[in-house]
């Protein structure tokens, strides 16, 4: 069985956050949601788990949410399908009210664009051709 990985974030305003994700295309799990949080589904391995800062809170104390206009806690990378694909789930995130990290990243074999969610939270998403690896 593979490992499952469950990415936690908190956020402000859950509607909001569900609103904006599924801009991008990602669904939930009704089964995992309720007025505390939502299972977003990344994949059949991956789900990141959007829970309201009080109910994150919770699952931290005494430490505090990390303040995501001085600091990052997480960079989440997700994978597309081609360039254009990378170009297109970034558009739409900034559509949707996402903020912009600079201009794409091109290494050739790689192919990158970044953004912050409505709650700060730090995205990525990565192209990489294999086949143009340069050899070690």
């Amino acid at each position: 069985m593979a490992m499952q990985t469950f990415v936690n974030l908190p956020v402000k305003d859950l509607a909001k956050a569900r609103e904006f994700f599924t801009a991008l295309g990602f669904s939930f799990d009704p089964e995992f949601t309720d007025e505390n949080a939502t299972r977003m589904i990344i994949s059949d391995d991956t789900s990141v788990m959007l829970a309201v800062e009080p109910f994150f809170k919770g699952f931290i104390e005494p430490q505090e949410i990390a303040d995501t206009s001085r600091s990052r806690e997480v960079i989440v990378g997700l994978s597309a399908e081609s360039r254009e694909h990378v170009d297109e789930l970034a558009e739409t995130a900034l559509a949707a009210g996402g903020e912009p990290l600079g201009e794409p990243d091109d290494q050739g074999f790689m192919y990158m664009r970044g953004f912050r969610d409505l709650d700060g939270h730090q995205w990525s998403f990565i192209y990489m051709d294999m086949s143009a690896i340069p050899a070690a």
